[in-house]
């Protein structure tokens, strides 16, 4: 299968190494697009943009895809999907440890992009207000109560898909997670053809 990793801010695709590889030797095939400015200044809708770009100039129009989300990620994923038509193309999204309902830390950083994180951001308001478009996508949303980004953890949450709670001591090591690894490998391989 066909997967985009999007990573959070501050970050680069090659985030995404140990989990890239273990998919690709499964032999699904990863994209891991490089989003800048990575510190968001621009805000995340502007991210979400340049996503469907690197998705649309990389991947046959005629291909489908799943998503992989990660942090900030989660919400730059999250805008493509509902607003910019990406859920025409997209069958299965990972939402791995994404501030859906704001966080506390992006009260802390300068920018456009944490604004856009903040609880209660016209941003969240208008991504949360109806995701309607998204039920017919198949989700998985991972969080760990252990996390130091995305406080509080439970803003994780979305109201839609299965929740699984990775017990990571941090939120970096949720990408690095075996059991959050396996999972995904799992749910992929449910999905392969016969």
């Amino acid at each position: 299968m066909k997967l985009v990793l999007v990573h959070g801010i501050w970050d680069t695709g090659s985030i995404f190494r140990r989990l890239e590889a273990h998919l690709a030797a499964q032999g699904h095939d990863c994209f891991c697009p490089d989003l800048q400015p990575s510190n968001a200044a621009n805000g995340l809708v502007d991210l979400a943009g340049k996503l469907r770009n690197r998705i649309d100039s990389t991947l046959p129009a005629s291909e489908t895809f799943a998503i992989v989300g990660f942090s900030m990620g989660v919400l730059v994923s999250r805008h493509y999907l509902q607003f910019l038509g990406g859920v025409e193309r997209c069958s299965l999204f990972f939402s791995i440890s994404g501030p859906n309902h704001g966080t506390l830390t992006a009260h802390l950083w300068p920018g456009k992009g944490p604004r856009d994180m903040r609880f209660g951001s016209s941003f969240l308001r208008a991504l949360n207000a109806d995701t309607s478009s998204v039920r017919g996508i198949e989700l998985h949303n991972y969080r760990t109560p252990f996390d130091h980004m995305i406080i509080p953890s439970r803003s994780s949450k979305w109201a839609h898909g299965k929740e699984h709670v990775i017990p990571a001591l941090t939120h970096d090591r949720m990408l690095v997670d075996p059991r959050l690894i396996h999972h995904i490998s799992s749910v992929l391989q449910k999905r392969e053809p016969e």
